[in-house]
């Protein structure tokens, strides 16, 4: 979502809740009521007898008092209707916090389309076990943090970048190849608001070593996966994937350059999805419109 000084913000309301007939209806009559726009809205449902039902709608609400029409929503439409929801503005800006290790890729590919203006987040801190990318963090004006770990201060490294995060009021954090596991008492904390690139087109060759597993079994695709952090590693909520075909002739440095490129495509869109509030969980799956 778009907001400069010239327009009005913008509301985008995210709902899940058992499917019955009426609910657009509703939601539309009371945004009507409240002297609402709308401006985009999408909508599935899993089954239409039984099953549930997620909606995204999009508003433009003049004099926006938003308090006012969060509990009056509540009462009318979500709690008759058992729905879950939440509702986001633009004119507050996410705070994004990224952490990387060494590669630069897929880093350098979230700053540049943030100094471009193609991300609407804030970034007010780059957090690494490695000092290999300070300065190009500096570069683009951001604070860099330098946090090693190591096994034996594990916990109290993560119990710092967890301080960091709260401290700064972090909304959502992007790992951008962070090669370290984080463990279940940080995930705890953040719950789906982490996201991660995995560079492999899971569930094939998860772990370490992708690309040379992949060759050594000669594939024809290689791809990228942009998912949700969970405890279980690498099986969280999957946001975004792409391939790309290959052949015999490929070698396996031809595989990392592919992928590395398909994972900066992947890892953005999925950002950028979570800017814009595409994404709705459902279980260990997204609906993302």
């Amino acid at each position: 979502m778009l907001f400069s000084n010239t327009q009005q913000p913008t509301a985008c309301l995210l709902i899940c809740c058992p499917d019955k007939p009426g609910i657009v209806a509703g939601v539309s009559q009371f945004l009507y009521q409240s002297g609402a726009n709308i401006l985009d809205a999408s909508q599935h449902s899993t089954d239409p007898r039984e099953g549930l039902f997620f909606m995204r709608m999009e508003f433009l609400l003049p004099n926006l008092d938003k308090a006012a029409l969060e509990a009056a929503f509540q009462a009318q439409v979500a709690t008759p209707l058992q729905m879950e929801w939440t509702i986001d503005y633009s004119d507050r800006r996410k705070q994004m916090a990224i952490m990387v290790s060494a590669y630069d890729h897929c880093l350098l590919e979230l700053l540049w389309r943030w100094k471009s203006g193609e991300l609407q987040v804030d970034i007010p801190l780059v957090i690494s076990n490695h000092r290999t990318l300070e300065k190009d963090v500096a570069n683009f004006g951001i604070p860099f943090h330098h946090i090693p770990v190591t096994a034996a201060n594990k916990a109290e490294q993560e119990a710092k970048t967890i301080q960091l995060l709260h401290d700064h009021q972090v909304d959502f954090t992007v790992l951008a190849r962070y090669m370290q596991i984080l463990s279940a008492n940080f995930v705890k904390h953040f719950p789906q608001r982490i996201i991660n690139i995995h560079h492999s087109f899971l569930p094939a060759f998860a772990g370490a070593k992708p690309y040379q597993n992949a060759y050594a079994r000669g594939v024809k695709l290689i791809g990228a996966t942009a998912h949700y952090v969970t405890d279980e590693l690498d099986e969280g909520p999957i946001i975004e994937q792409d391939v790309a075909r290959v052949s015999h002739k490929h070698t396996v440095e031809d595989l990392v350059m592919l992928g590395r490129d398909i994972e900066r495509q992947v890892l953005t869109r999925a950002v950028k999805a979570h800017i814009d509030d595409r994404v709705i969980l459902h279980g260990n799956k997204t609906i993302v419109f």
